[in-house]
């Protein structure tokens, strides 16, 4: 699964010999001086929704050969649309990797029926954050991998750098062809064990799809007092982007900040009495969770009041 390498080569009407044609010591400072420039292997993208679009853009700015595969007429003109080429039979048995950015549920039979279809030389690797390489099937001699990219991609055009993709695979050469994909369109790499998949993807969504839970939650506190939704949300969303940009500065404890840090557990009792009664579940259990974050900074008179409070 290594990328090949190639040398380039003298070319005609420059005067001067293509390295390796001189003779003696000559020829070899000229073989020695070649530049090296590896290439990067072709790769189809099977699935053109958000996740499919947005690794297809990226890795083809970054000069991979991308073709995207789809199973629809509806696919394959997303795909046209966002000026990516479509894959042909030959793109696919050609391909060193085959990248499958269907949902999860998809997974095991997309990769039944490419794998009866592919030479063994073709890997599969899937991008769903929940599942193992099992998902896959049975290796059969084949390179198998995942590569999960974690970002909350709404839009095929979104950009992916700045964030991680967590890699997992059993080949070497297909690591290191992952870690390279990663590199190019700016993603982090992490490897996540086989055996926590369900742990690491929890975390995953818990810091994406349930963070937007849990502002629509914030919203309704709004609502209790009055706000609309169309006032409360854009007061509120530049309040969390300063909290993220707290935690990002001084990490989860010294950027937790509230009633909980300052130990003012009457305030907290304020709050659990006006929440709507389907808010006040989710405070309870943050606030529980914020006070093991806060205790080392709390007088232990403080921290009982507050554990009382939030029983």
């Amino acid at each position: 699964m290594s990328p090949r390498v190639s040398r380039t080569r003298g070319g005609k009407g420059t005067g001067k010999p293509a390295p390796g044609t001189g003779t003696g010591s000559s020829r070899k400072r000229a073989v020695r001086a070649a530049p090296r420039r590896e290439t990067r292997p072709p790769l189809v993208i099977v699935g053109t929704g958000r996740l499919g679009g947005a690794l297809g853009l990226a890795l083809s700015a970054s000069g991979w050969p991308v073709r995207m595969h789809s199973r629809s007429d509806e696919g394959r003109h997303r795909a046209e649309a966002l000026g990516l080429k479509p894959a042909t039979p030959g793109d696919l048995r050609r391909a060193r990797l085959v990248l499958l950015c269907v949902p999860d549920a998809e997974v095991p039979h997309v990769a039944e029926t490419l794998a009866t279809t592919l030479p063994r030389s073709v890997a599969l690797v899937h991008t769903a954050g929940a599942l193992s390489l099992d998902a896959l099937g049975p290796p059969r001699g084949r390179a198998l991998g995942s590569f999960h990219p974690l970002c909350a991609v709404s839009s095929a055009r979104d950009s992916l750098a700045g964030h991680t993709a967590s890699i997992s695979t059993r080949s070497r050469a297909l690591r290191d062809v992952l870690r390279r994909m990663a590199v190019d369109v700016g993603l982090n790499a992490m490897e996540v064990p086989e055996g926590h998949r369900a742990a690491y993807h929890a975390g995953a969504v818990m810091s994406a799809g349930l963070m937007v839970a849990l502002a629509d939650a914030a919203v309704a506190a709004l609502g209790a007092a009055g706000i609309p939704p169309k006032d409360a949300l854009p007061a509120l969303l530049p309040l969390m982007r300063s909290a993220l940009r707290g935690v990002e500065a001084r990490g989860l404890a010294g950027g937790l900040t509230g009633p909980i840090v300052r130990g003012d557990a009457g305030v907290v009792a304020a709050h659990l009495a006006a929440l709507p009664d389907d808010v006040t579940p989710i405070y309870r259990l943050l606030s529980r969770r914020a006070l093991k974050l806060a205790s080392e900074r709390l007088r232990p008179e403080s921290r009982a009041a507050l554990e009382k409070r939030l029983r």
